[in-house]
């Protein structure tokens, strides 16, 4: 797809009215209720829709396939991402009516880290044809972790570990032991200081960098246009907020995401050596994209099924967690971290 220095400006400025957009909206600490959740989660899938019928029209069947297949893999991968956030928010103690604020700033910082992610995996791919084995031979490594520790039992309640970058900015920089509010600094005693706002923004933002780790070469698999790797992921991501919101209390039922997770991974892995081996020159077949799509959406209906068919009926322990011990799961997801408390 050939897309223009214009039209690149163009989206980028449109992405950035529609944050400007959410950030007006939900300007005022509130705690947000299921039904602005769930409207404005409609909005942004509403949007992303828009953007592919875009494609369709103006560029074909094929970007557009691409768009949606990426659209809806980063998306499925960006839920698991709800699962870390729920520790963050817990260790960092954030206020409810505040969370959407930290959600809103950690997910941008989040959003301009993966850009540049993009941006290295584009040229990596035009330069170096040959990655594409690496890049298959890591996601099916990462499926078969997933599944590994999907049939490992985990511990009930597991606690966020803070990256060594979040760890090297509270040694450095003096930080208060209170929120003030939504304000990211504060002058005490003369001393300027950060807030825990800001520290668990930044928690956010890095902590989605481990995921994009496996998600950035799962949607290369799918499409190496740059435009619309970086599109589906900025529309998958600018959705995270209100999704947090509205399925925040459900995502203990989707005890079979990582074997869901595992099965795309390991299926667009796949997809990735064979079209390393079809550019080497040896003849296999390749993986088309309404395939993909068609595998994708099959997997992840079947998983939300067979999830929600497993918890019918249970009845959780007094702690509100599973009886079976068994926690989320997810890609990375600490299991056995020490017990921390806030220093910042």
């Amino acid at each position: 797809m050939d897309v223009s220095l214009a039209l690149w400006v163009l989206t980028i400025a449109g992405l950035c009215a529609l944050i400007g957009a959410d950030f007006l909206v939900g300007r005022t600490p509130h705690d947000v209720s299921v039904r602005e959740a769930g409207l404005w989660t409609a909005v942004w899938v509403v949007l992303a829709g828009l953007f592919g019928l875009g494609l369709l029209l103006f560029s074909g069947g094929q970007p557009a396939g691409e768009f949606f297949a990426g659209y809806i893999t980063e998306k499925s991968l960006s839920v698991d991402n709800l699962f870390v956030f729920v520790l963050i928010m817990g260790k960092f103690a954030v206020p409810s009516h505040y969370q959407q604020r930290v959600l809103l700033v950690g997910v941008l910082i989040a959003l301009v880290l993966r850009a540049v992610f993009i941006a290295a995996g584009a040229t990596i791919v035009a330069s170096f044809s040959w990655v594409f084995f690496i890049f298959g031979a890591f996601l099916v490594w990462t499926a078969w972790k997933l599944i590994k520790e999907a049939r490992t039992e985990q511990e009930e309640n597991p606690e966020f570990e803070e990256n060594r970058l979040l760890k090297a900015v509270e040694k450095r920089v003096p930080a208060t032991d209170r929120y003030h509010g939504t304000r990211l600094f504060v002058t005490e005693n003369g001393k300027r200081l950060m807030t825990p706002m800001l520290v668990v923004m930044l928690a956010i933002g890095t902590t989605d960098v481990l995921f994009a780790l496996d998600s950035i070469p799962a949607i290369f698999g799918l499409t190496q246009d740059p435009y619309i790797v970086f599109t589906a992921n900025a529309f998958a991501l600018m959705g995270l907020r209100q999704l947090y919101f509205l399925i925040g209390g459900l995502l203990r039922k989707l005890v079979h995401l990582s074997y869901g997770l595992s099965v795309i991974l390991g299926f667009i892995g796949v997809k990735l050596v064979l079209h390393a081996l079809h550019e080497a020159g040896v003849h296999v077949p390749e993986i088309s994209i309404p395939v993909s799509l068609g595998v994708i959406v099959t997997v992840l209906a079947v998983t939300t099924a067979t999830s929600l068919w497993a918890v019918r009926g249970a009845e959780p322990a007094a702690d509100g967690n599973p009886r079976d011990g068994h926690g989320p799961g997810g890609r990375d997801t600490p299991s056995d971290a020490p017990d921390q408390h806030i220093d910042a």
